[in-house]
């Protein structure tokens, strides 16, 4: 089998590196800034030099050097003897370890996840920092995700890191009652992961497979920790069906294709399995939250053979029920659309006008509204929505896939 991308091999050690660190030394704000520096090395050094025999374990011996720098340096500078004795000085330190010495096989990211996850963080700042930390994503990525300057994310992550070094917590997972605290940040945060990975905010690619990728093997290992939590597995049905569409979702050159045209036999049927039973049995569980009507909906669509087959009044049902329980108007636009397929466009456009002051700076009311026009026959006004939404959107194929339906309408009435 061929070496994975050193990008994806980097995402994947990064938390677990992160991990070793803070358990080791107890000091998660600089084990994060060392490790973000050895990356730095590997990524400039590995693809010139080759992968070494053991990446995670050059990681660790690089990324603890870099620690000892980080402390030796900070300590110069303030010239206090008890911020030394209060850090534990690096010169006390034991030389790291080979690998194998810090337990190679274990996996501390879903520490790291829940780590993240701090109750003296306000969600915002949890969430950001975990995408940071354990998904991977650059610091312009998340400020695109919270709709914020990349600066002030900047700001929030080194702040949130700073929290977590003042409270002292102790790295390795919360007990039980403290872990229900933080399970809604860390499924959120999972699930942003995720949608960055199916469908990217910006870029030349329609989806990032390795950040989707990663977000299903998290929630798997959230799923095994908590079996009975329904939530965590509605999260993980959600990601197995929606992502079993992803062979189907591009055309040559990444060319977008919308889900009424994909070729339903290009879906994986195993995930598509997986994810319906997942699904099924979460709902027969007890109490039904939002990921689990979210993965509801996405089944519906799965399991219909073809586009005209799919039961679009259990999908407004659906969407009716998730719009009551989350203030979400990207779940009130979704319902729109619904309402179309059922009551016609004239029902769906609407639903669409009571959207226009959350969602009128991006590009997805406008798409959504040039795809009912269309439907409803005004060809100059689905012309002049589909340009206006390729105008706002930062996702290259997304943008030439709406140039293009514009174009194919240039010469309607």
């Amino acid at each position: 089998m061929d070496d994975p991308p050193v990008d994806d091999l980097l995402r994947e050690l990064a938390p677990q590196v992160v991990g070793v660190l803070t358990r080791r030394f107890g000091d998660f704000a600089t084990a994060e800034d060392a490790v973000q520096e050895a990356l730095l090395d590997a990524a400039a050094q590995w693809p010139r030099d080759g992968l070494p025999g053991n990446p995670r374990g050059w990681l660790v011996q690089v990324a603890y050097r870099r620690m000892v720098e980080q402390v030796r340096g900070e300590q110069a500078r303030r010239r206090r003897e008890e911020l030394a004795a209060a850090q534990a000085s690096p010169e006390g330190w034991a030389a790291p370890p080979a690998d194998d010495a810090l337990e190679a096989d274990r996996d501390d990211t879903l520490s790291m996840l829940f780590l993240c996850c701090h109750p003296a963080l306000t969600p915002a700042s949890a969430i950001a920092l975990t995408l940071r930390s354990v998904g991977g994503l650059t610091t312009a990525e998340i400020a695109r995700a919270f709709m914020v300057p990349e600066a002030t994310m900047a700001q929030r992550i080194s702040r949130a890191k700073q929290r977590i070094k003042a409270s002292g917590v102790p790295f390795g997972m919360p007990a039980p009652e403290e872990r229900a605290r933080r399970l809604g940040s860390v499924l959120h945060v999972l699930y942003l992961i995720f949608n960055e990975g199916y469908a990217s905010s910006a870029g030349a690619d329609l989806h990032r497979v390795e950040l989707s990728r990663e977000a299903i093997r998290l929630a798997r290992m959230l799923h095994g920790l908590l079996p009975g939590d329904g939530e965590a597995a509605g999260l993980l049905a959600l990601m197995l069906l929606t992502d079993a569409r992803r062979p189907a979702r591009t055309g040559p050159g990444g060319v977008p294709i919308p889900l009424a045209e994909q070729d339903r036999d290009r879906w994986d049927g195993t995930a598509i399995a997986e994810g319906v039973a997942l699904v099924t049995a979460a709902l027969a569980g007890g109490a039904v939250g939002p990921y689990q009507l979210q993965a509801a909906i996405a089944a519906v669509h799965d399991e219909a053979k073809t586009a005209e087959e799919t039961d679009w009044p259990q999908i407004l049902a659906l969407y009716g029920l998730l719009e009551r329980m989350s203030d979400n108007p990207v779940v009130s636009l979704n319902r729109a659309v619904a309402a179309a397929m059922v009551h016609g466009p004239a029902a769906g456009l609407e639903l669409l006008g009571a959207l226009e002051h959350r969602l009128a700076d991006g590009h997805r009311l406008h798409a959504a509204r040039a795809h009912l026009l269309e439907m409803a026959g005004d060809r100059r006004a689905a012309r002049d929505a589909y340009r206006t939404a390729a105008a706002r959107a930062t996702n290259i194929p997304e943008r030439d896939y709406l140039t293009t339906r514009a174009a194919r309408l240039a010469d309607g009435p």
